[in-house]
């Protein structure tokens, strides 16, 4: 529970440390992308310390290029 507390609270000092200037300077757009990234690192840092697995970006490769990897090894063959 102490984790989650943490977490949540780095987030809402980074909010507060940030969004001012981006809204002070009228930036709609980085004001958006930044709080859809400070979303998502917030929860994969709260799945990740209450030890929930995270699935690596390298599987989604994996499950990507392994089929175009086997039919060209099947064709060198």
């Amino acid at each position: 529970m102490w984790v989650i507390t943490g977490i949540l609270a780095a987030a809402a000092v980074i909010m507060l440390i940030e969004m001012p200037a981006l809204i002070k300077k009228k930036l709609r757009k980085e004001l958006w992308v930044f709080t859809i990234l400070l979303i998502i690192g917030t929860g994969l840092s709260i799945a990740q310390g209450l030890n929930w697995p995270i699935p690596s970006p390298l599987d989604l490769v994996i499950a990507v290029y392994e089929p175009i990897s086997n039919i060209i090894y099947g064709h060198l063959k």
